[in-house]
C-alpha cells in the first residue's frame, strides 16, 4: 500500500478530495493554477459543496491556498522549501525505520525484498510506475513503525514533493540506478542495528534533495518562474 492508498471514499467530500489530490500529485493541476469548483464538480458529477469542502481540507494540508477574490489556487514550493521538506522527511523516516526495526522478521524482510524487486522491474521498464513503487517501499517501512501520526506526517511530505519528483524523473533521473540506493537501506535493516538503519535512511532521503533542487533551479531560471515548478513542466 502506498501513502495515497487509504481505502474507498466514504462521502462525496472524500471522493472530491481524493480526486483533486490525485490530480495535484500527477501534475494535472500545477502550482499557481486556479481550481474552478464548478468545473471539478461537473467532472465528478456532484454538487459544488463537497468540492469546496475538499478545497478547505487540502488548504489545511498546505496543498492549496484559498485567496480572497481569486479562489482556490494550487500551492507552489520554492527551492528552499523543497530542501526543508527533505530535511524534515529524513529525520521522520529515520525515526520510523528505527521504530520499525523490532518488526523486521523473516517475513517482513521478504516483503521488503519484494518491494525492491518491483522497483527494479519498474525502473527497467521505464514509464511512470517507478515513483509509485518507490513510495510503496517507503510506506511499507514506515507502516511497520505503528505510529499513525508519524506515518501521516511522512505521507504529507511525500505528497508535497511528488509533482516535482515526477517532472525530474521524467526528464533527468534514472530510476533503475536510483533503485540501487534502496538496496542500501535494506542491507542496513538486515544488520539489525537500529541506529545504523536510521542513519542510512536519513542519508538516503537527503541525497535526493540537491539533485532535484538543481534540476528545478535550472528549469525555473529558464522559464523565469517564481516557484520551483513552472506551469509548463507537466510531462
Amino acid at each position: 500500500m502506498s501513502f495515497a492508498s487509504k481505502g474507498m471514499a466514504a462521502t462525496a467530500q472524500d471522493e472530491a478530495y481524493r480526486a483533486i489530490l490525485q490530480d495535484i500529485r500527477s501534475g494535472r493541476y500545477q502550482p499557481g493554477e486556479r481550481l474552478i469548483p464548478e468545473t471539478i464538480a461537473r467532472e465528478l458529477a456532484m454538487s459544488r459543496m463537497p468540492v469546496r469542502e475538499a478545497f478547505q481540507r487540502l488548504a489545511n494540508e498546505g496543498l492549496v491556498l484559498i485567496r480572497p477574490n481569486r479562489g482556490c489556487v494550487v500551492s507552489g514550493l520554492t527551492i528552499d522549501e523543497i530542501y526543508e521538506l527533505f530535511e524534515i522527511r529524513s529525520v521522520l523516516e529515520g525515526l520510523a525505520v528505527r521504530l520499525a526495526m523490532p518488526r523486521f522478521d523473516a517475513a517482513a524482510l521478504a516483503e521488503l525484498d519484494d518491494h525492491v524487486a518491483r522497483m527494479h522491474r519498474a525502473g527497467a521498464a521505464g514509464g511512470g510506475d517507478w515513483l509509485g513503487r518507490h513510495q510503496e517501499f517507503h510506506a511499507y517501512i514506515c507502516g511497520l513503525s505503528r505510529r499513525p501520526k508519524l506515518i501521516a506526517q511522512i505521507a504529507a511530505l511525500h505528497i508535497a514533493v511528488e509533482p516535482y519528483m515526477r517532472v525530474w524523473l521524467h526528464h533527468v533521473a534514472q530510476p533503475a540506478h536510483a533503485t540501487e540506493r534502496q538496496d542500501e537501506v535494506v542491507e542496513a535493516i538486515r544488520t539489525g542495528d537500529a541506529e545504523h538503519a536510521e542513519a542510512v535512511m536519513r542519508e538516503h532521503v537527503l541525497r535526493t534533495a540537491p539533485r532535484l533542487a538543481e534540476f528545478l533551479r535550472k528549469r525555473s531560471q529558464a522559464a523565469g518562474a517564481s516557484s520551483a515548478l513552472p506551469a509548463s513542466t507537466q510531462p
